[in-house]
C-alpha cells in the first residue's frame, strides 16, 4: 500500500452543513488561466470544474477524459496555500474517479511524472452530493503554490467524468518585495565638477 494511502473510513467524511460552502473557497485563489488538464476530451474544459461550492452539482460544464480513464490537473495558485481538504463530484455510475493522488509543488507534471510517489493518495467513493471530504495531511501541504491531482482510474467506465473539484484551506498572498535601485559613482567625471583656474581667486605675486 503506497505511503499516504487512505480509505474513506480514515481519510474522508460527509458534511452537508452550510459552513462547508464557505470553507471551500480556494477556487478564488487559483490562477485559472494557467490551469492545465491532461487527457481532457474538450480543450480547457478542466478549468471549469473549479467553481463555487453552491454550483458543484451544475453539470453544464464537466471534464471528460479522452484516450483512457486518466486525468491529470496542474493547478497554480496566486499565493501560498495550506491545503486541508478536497471534495470531488464525479460523473454518474462508473465514470466517477475511484482513486486520487496529490502532488505538491511539482509544476508542469505529465503522465510520465506520476510514477513518483505522491504526497497523499486516496481510494475514493462515489459522491453525488458534493459533501464527501477527503482530509489532507496538512504537514505535507502547508505551503503549496502548485497542486497536481492525478485521477488514474474510475469504477469501470472507458472514460472519467468530473463535475466539481473543491479545495479547502488557508491562503497567504504572494509577497511582493520592493526593488531598491541605487546608483553609485564609480569614477569622478570632470564635467560634473566645475573647477578651473577661472573659478578660483587670482593671486598676484609681488
Amino acid at each position: 500500500m503506497p505511503e499516504g494511502h487512505d480509505h474513506c473510513g480514515g481519510g474522508c467524511e460527509h458534511d452537508d452543513s452550510p459552513e462547508l460552502g464557505i470553507q471551500y473557497s480556494l477556487h478564488q485563489k487559483i490562477d485559472v488561466d494557467r490551469v492545465q488538464c491532461l487527457n481532457e476530451l474538450e480543450e480547457d474544459s478542466g478549468k471549469y470544474v473549479f467553481k463555487p461550492w453552491e454550483d458543484r452539482l451544475n453539470n453544464d460544464k464537466v471534464v471528460e477524459s479522452d484516450a483512457d480513464e486518466e486525468l491529470l490537473f496542474n493547478i497554480p495558485f496566486t499565493g501560498s496555500v495550506k491545503l486541508k481538504g478536497i471534495i470531488v463530484v464525479g460523473g454518474d455510475s462508473d465514470s466517477h474517479p475511484s482513486r486520487m493522488r496529490l502532488f505538491s509543488n511539482q509544476p508542469g507534471m505529465t503522465f510520465d511524472d506520476v510514477v513518483r510517489s505522491p504526497e497523499q493518495e486516496f481510494e475514493m467513493h462515489q459522491d453525488g452530493t458534493g459533501t464527501l471530504e477527503y482530509a489532507t495531511k496538512v504537514a505535507k501541504f502547508s505551503s503549496v503554490s502548485h497542486l497536481s491531482i492525478h485521477f488514474p482510474s474510475n469504477f469501470g467506465s472507458p472514460s472519467t467524468k468530473i463535475i466539481y473539484i473543491g479545495l479547502k484551506g488557508e491562503f497567504t498572498p504572494m509577497r511582493r518585495e520592493k526593488v531598491v535601485i541605487a546608483t553609485f559613482e564609480a569614477r569622478a567625471n570632470p564635467a560634473d565638477h566645475k573647477t578651473s583656474l577661472t573659478d578660483t581667486p587670482s593671486q598676484q605675486i609681488t
